[in-house]
């Protein structure tokens, strides 16, 4: 089955996130995209207790918080958790050859977590739901109001709208490569 790809869109308008955007047709009923999007915001982060996704942070009773964090919501219909982790990962790992091209080693990567310095710069979860795969990716923009250390846009030269639209277009491009590859091969016995 090939991967259909995303619409994108960076809304300009600041809004916050609590985590209940991440929600079957949420980009839909917002930013009127019907079928696989990707959308982008800046805005403040409140993600109580309630609102977690992973179920080991809600265990140990973290919570996501932050004055300033750029924002990326990933619907692509048809919900397989499998794929949604997949994508969620493509997604960080894209994000992560972005701010290393620009920032060198002072960039690393663990697991889904970029860290910026000695400061944790990124949160992300991929999830489903009854008729999608959903992945949440943010990125801190400032470092204010964050419950641990941080790492964020304002520590770098990089303007976070560029980096939003540099992401975007290359997880598009690399999902077009993907299903190009499966185009050009023929099956064995």
């Amino acid at each position: 089955m090939a991967i259909v790809l995303p619409q994108t869109r960076i809304c300009s308008t600041p809004r916050p996130y609590t985590g209940r955007e991440l929600r079957p047709h949420w980009i839909y009923q917002t930013f009127d995209i019907q079928g696989d999007a990707i959308v982008a915001f800046s805005g403040p982060v409140e993600v109580k207790i309630d609102s977690m996704v992973d179920m080991a942070d809600r265990r140990d009773g973290l919570f996501i918080s932050g004055d300033s964090m750029l924002h990326f919501i990933y619907e692509s219909f048809g919900p397989d958790l499998d794929r949604s982790v997949h994508l969620q990962k493509l997604l960080v790992l894209l994000a992560f050859e972005i701010l290393r091209e620009s920032l060198g080693e002072r960039v690393r990567r663990k697991g889904d977590d970029i860290f910026l310095d000695d400061g944790k710069m990124s949160v992300s979860i991929a999830t489903v739901s009854l008729v999608s795969c959903l992945i949440h990716f943010g990125m801190n923009i400032s470092n204010k109001g964050t419950p641990l250390k941080t790492g964020a846009f304002e520590d770098s030269p990089l303007d976070s709208q560029e980096f939003a639209k540099t992401l975007m277009a290359r997880m598009t491009n690399e999902l077009r490569s993907m299903n190009l590859a499966t185009t050009k091969v023929r099956g064995v016995q």
